[in-house]
């Protein structure tokens, strides 16, 4: 997929909470089962057309499918960037409403996925780019810088979204607005996601 054409996707594509009948009943189904698995939706969606959400901690598969749900119940329409593999066979079309937006990780370059998403910002009254900036599920803590960067050419805030696993929270903490110094501001968002813990702590450190 080159540059013009993720640029399409990021701008064109319909996400389910915007179509008729799925939306409700997603809506429905994902408060389902944010009420039956014992999680909480803590926080308000903050009164902001365009945001660069970080998404964390991110320890387990599992992650996915509660800040989903969290997404749909509390009606925000999340974008983010997945894995291309998960976008083939029949349950591509599932990632695709819910807001993914498949990226190659091997031949997609950094930059034109930063330039792609501040270009669909630019293009879009209202967006919610959501971002997991640890990557992966195991490793050093060390987090991708993308999100940050985004953000500070695309001139928008920053919204905190995470998991407390053993409080069963999941939500939404509120606003960082990036003040341009990069490593002082992704040091300020990491003490904040250290004090929460995901579902396989052991997993990942900040």
């Amino acid at each position: 997929m080159n540059k013009h054409q993720n640029d399409r996707v990021l701008v064109d594509s319909t996400h389910v909470q915007d179509m008729f009948l799925l939306g409700p009943l997603f809506r429905f189904i994902a408060r389902c089962y944010i009420f039956f698995t014992g999680w909480k939706l803590v926080g308000d969606v903050p009164d902001e057309n365009k945001v660069v959400a970080v998404v964390g901690p991110h320890t387990s598969n599992w992650d996915f499918p509660i800040f989903i749900s969290m997404a749909l119940a509390k009606d925000i329409r999340f974008r983010y960037f997945g894995k291309d593999k998960l976008f083939e066979g029949r349950a591509g079309w599932l990632f695709r409403v819910l807001g993914g937006i498949p990226v190659s990780r091997g031949t997609q370059q950094a930059s034109d996925l930063v330039n792609s998403a501040v270009a669909a910002f630019d293009a879009r009254q209202k967006m919610i780019l959501g971002i997991a900036p640890e990557g992966t599920r195991s490793g050093d803590g060390s987090w991708k810088t993308g999100f940050y960067r985004i953000a500070v050419a695309a001139n928008v805030p920053i919204m905190l979204i995470y998991l407390d696993a053993p409080k069963k929270e999941v939500g939404i903490q509120g606003l960082f607005y990036p003040t341009g110094d990069m490593e002082a501001d992704i040091a300020e968002l990491k003490t904040f996601y250290a004090s929460k813990q995901g579902i396989k702590p052991s997993a990942k450190k900040f």
